[in-house]
C-alpha cells in the first residue's frame, strides 16, 4: 500500500496563534515526510537548505523570514544518525536565533532512545545526553512517536508531545479482516503496548520470551507465552533494524501451530540485508510506517509502509492552535 494513498484529514485554513503565523520546515532527514505533513495542512514548506562540507561540516540555512513565527522542524535522528542529530541542533539554533517565537523539534524516529538507561558498567545514557542537547540548543518543545521506552520523556524538561502508530497500524490492520486474529508482542518489555494492540482490535495477546546477550543485535527467542495454534498472528514492536528478532520469532510461532504471520512496527529502520531476510521469513506482510527514510535498499513485496504524516499533522496543528494532542489517542488510558 502506498502513503500517498492514506485519505488525508480535512484541515480549515490556519487561524492566527499566540505564537505566531506557522512556518514547518523540513530538515534533510525527512524531506519526503514533512512535505506530506505540508500537503496534509494544506501549506507550503519554509525554504531552506542543509549542506555537508567535504571535510564534514553540518550548514544549515532558513531562506525566509521567521521572526515572531511559530516554527517546527522535521528532522528525524535516524541513519546517519550522527549526521542527522548534529543538523537537528544547528537547525534549533538557527531557528532560535531568527528570532522564532517557538521553535518544536519534530522527530519522527529518534534513534538514540535505544541508549535510555545506564545497565551496564561505564556507559552513557545516551538518550539523556541527546535530550540535554536539544534543550541547550533551544527547543521549545519535542514531537515524537513511539519512544522505546516512553519514560525518555522525562529526559527532557521541555514539553514532549508523544504519538504513538498503533492507531493508524489497526485501522489498517482491521481492513485487511484477518480471521482468528493474535496480537504478539516479541518480548515481555513490548507486552504493555501489545496489550494496547489488542485492546484497539478486541483480540487476545500472547508474549514471547527472548534473550539479548550482546550488541550483535541478535536475539533469541525462547518460548511464547500463550496459545497460538490455528491462529493468525500479529507480531508488533516500535522498531526493527535487522529484523532478525521477527524472523526468529515467526519460526517459534509456525512451529507452535501457527497460521498466516504479519509483523508491525513503527520505525522500519531496516538495515542492509534486513529486507532479504523478511522476503525468506515466514511473515507474510510487515507493515512499517514512514518515519524512515529513505530505505537501504528496495523493500520488497512483503513490506506495506502506512503513512503517519496526516497524524503528525494533526498534532502539529493541535500544538499551534494550543488544543489538546493527547485527544489524538484516547486509547493511551489502555496502557
Amino acid at each position: 500500500m502506498s502513503p500517498d494513498s492514506n485519505t488525508k484529514p480535512e484541515f480549515r485554513p490556519m487561524t492566527d496563534s499566540p505564537m505566531g503565523d506557522l512556518a514547518i520546515l523540513a530538515g534533510s532527514g525527512n524531506p519526503i515526510f514533512a512535505q506530506r505533513i505540508a500537503d496534509a495542512l494544506g501549506i507550503k514548506l519554509a525554504p531552506c537548505e542543509a549542506q555537508i562540507f567535504s571535510e564534514g561540516n553540518v550548514f544549515v540555512r532558513v531562506l525566509e523570514n521567521v521572526r515572531g513565527r511559530d516554527t517546527f522542524v522535521i528532522q528525524g535522528v535516524h541513519r546517519p544518525v550522527n549526521d542527522n542529530f548534529v543538523e537537528l541542533l544547528f537547525w534549533i539554533d538557527a531557528l532560535k536565533r531568527a528570532s522564532a517565537s517557538q521553535v518544536t523539534a519534530v522527530i519522527p524516529y529518534f534513534s538514540y532512545a535505544k541508549g535510555d538507561k545506564k545497565d551496564e558498567p561505564r556507559v552513557s545514557i545516551r538518550a539523556r545526553v541527546c535530550a540535554d542537547a536539544i534543550e541547550a540548543a533551544g527547543a521549545d518543545r519535542v514531537l515524537t512517536m513511539d519512544l522505546h521506552s516512553p519514560q525518555i520523556q522525562g529526559f527532557f524538561s521541555v514539553p514532549v508531545d508523544h504519538l504513538y502508530a498503533r492507531k493508524v497500524i489497526c485501522d489498517h490492520v482491521r481492513s485487511l479482516n484477518i480471521p482468528n486474529l493474535v496480537i504478539c508482542s516479541p518480548d515481555v518489555g513490548f507486552a504493555k503496548s501489545a496489550s494496547a494492540y489488542a485492546n484497539l482490535l478486541g483480540v487476545p495477546v500472547v508474549i514471547g520470551n527472548k534473550q539479548r546477550k550482546d550488541h550483535t543485535e541478535r536475539a533469541q527467542v525462547l518460548e511464547v507465552i500463550g496459545s497460538v495454534d490455528g491462529c493468525n498472528v500479529l507480531m508488533v514492536d516500535d522498531f526493527t533494524i535487522t529484523g532478525g528478532s521477527l524472523v526468529s520469532m515467526a519460526e517459534v510461532l509456525k512451529a507452535r501451530g501457527a497460521k498466516d504471520i504479519y509483523a508491525a512496527v513503527s520505525h522500519g529502520v531496516l538495515s542492509d540485508g534486513a529486507v532479504a531476510r523478511i522476503e525468506n521469513s515466514e511473515i507474510r506482510s510487515l507493515f512499517i510506517t514512514d518515519t524512515v527514510e529513505p530505505a537501504i535498499e528496495p523493500l520488497g513485496k512483503k513490506i506495506e509502509v502506512i503513512s503517519v504524516a496526516p497524524l503528525f499533522a494533526q498534532a502539529i496543528r493541535s500544538i499551534h492552535d494550543r488544543t489538546s494532542v493527547s485527544m489524538l489517542f484516547p486509547d493511551v488510558k489502555a496502557l
